[in-house]
């Protein structure tokens, strides 16, 4: 079993994450940006209410019980991070039940042969004008069964992409995971093995990835294939049917690991699920165009997973503990060109999620006897 994995600190998260926004704003006034930041963009956010639906009033609270406010600095951090060491198993069963009646995860998240018959009419998740009927070329490329068991593993990792995982000592934790979600198809050589592990059980790709690394797996297809050696014998899940052009991308994908013989599999997202999932999450408060990677895996997480582990969840470019500048990714700074997803408001409900012990975010470093 994992256990608490942020290192003990008397002042971890108790200070005023004012005093971080009004640093941030300082040096972005005198770097004359022009309200790229995270922190900046998001410093008025207004009319957002959360709520756990039927739960009992114990778990009511992580969502502010519907409570309308505005934006406050003070509301994101109200106590030290490490003041919650179990997970609450009532509010849990109770996050995990509203997932599992409204988007139908362990059965729905993935396409198979068996949910996705020939013939069936999938509407696309993103752009929902367009419709494609499944046929026989389509059908051959989907997983036969569904990947996920009917018993819940006990432990999952799920690990975005932070700036906060560099130098974080956290590989070996993250690898005591019984099951490890990946986003993005995150380098995990090269000496990045120490931070964030080598383990992985799903990993996501972006096609813009495969768009921009392997050009559309339109010219030589075999370094795509050596690419994902490293994420072993991983479903390599693709959002094939939430964008027109996402469609013969995947399925090139699928048949260039297939014809190399790749451990690694491909897998669709459902566009169904991503649809109901983000239903979900805007009944939630969340508005934002289009759901993070990072939150989509969380959510599958949480229905298949008795305990659910974040790394690299933290949207900030300031560290939470030691205040230091940090990159946007582990691996570099680059940063995003689009502005679909809403990082902040997404962690600040997954923080809210922490709170009442239905997951745990980790934001220290870990330490070398964590498991």
């Amino acid at each position: 079993m994992l256990t608490a994995v942020v290192k003990p600190h008397k002042q971890l998260l108790t200070m005023s994450y004012r005093r971080i926004i009004d640093e941030r704003i300082t040096q972005l006034k005198m770097k004359n940006k022009n309200g790229n930041s995270l922190l900046l963009d998001h410093l008025l956010w207004s009319n957002i209410h959360f709520s756990l639906g039927f739960c009992s009033n114990s778990c009511k609270g992580a969502f502010e019980n519907r409570k309308k406010h505005k934006f406050s600095s003070e509301r994101l951090f109200p106590l030290s991070l490490d003041s919650i060491s179990l997970f609450q198993s009532e509010c849990l069963r109770c996050f995990r039940s509203q997932l599992n009646s409204k988007c139908h995860g362990l059965e729905k998240a993935i396409i198979t042969q068996a949910n996705t018959p020939q013939g069936t009419k999938l509407v696309y998740d993103a752009d929902r004008k367009r419709t494609l009927v499944v046929n026989a070329e389509v059908f051959n490329t989907f997983i036969k069964e569904n990947p996920f068991p009917n018993k819940t593993w006990d432990s999952c990792a799920v690990v975005g992409n932070g700036g906060i995982l560099a130098n974080s000592s956290c590989g070996k934790t993250i690898d005591s995971a019984q099951f490890v979600i990946r986003c993005n198809l995150p380098p995990l050589s090269n000496g990045f093995e120490k931070d964030v592990g080598i383990k992985s059980d799903i990993v996501t790709a972006n096609p813009s990835i495969i768009t921009e690394k392997f050009f559309s797996l339109m010219r030589r297809r075999r370094p795509f294939a050596e690419a994902m050696r490293i994420y072993g014998n991983s479903m390599v899940l693709l959002p094939a049917f939430s964008f027109g052009q996402n469609t013969p991308l995947s399925v090139r994908a699928f048949y260039t690991l297939e014809d190399f013989e790749s451990s690694a599999r491909a897998v669709y997202f459902n566009p169904e699920y991503l649809r109901n999932l983000a239903n979900f999450w805007r009944s939630e408060g969340l508005k934002s165009p289009r759901l993070s990677t990072g939150i989509m895996m969380a959510s599958i997480a949480l229905e298949v997973c008795s305990e659910v582990h974040l790394y690299g969840f933290w949207p900030f470019d300031v560290h939470p503990y030691s205040h230091q500048a940090l990159t946007n990714h582990y691996y570099d700074d680059r940063k995003a060109k689009n502005k679909f997803h809403a990082m902040p408001t997404e962690f600040n409900l997954l923080l809210q999620l922490h709170r009442k012990g239905v997951l745990r975010l980790h934001l220290g470093d870990c330490t070398p006897d964590e498991k």
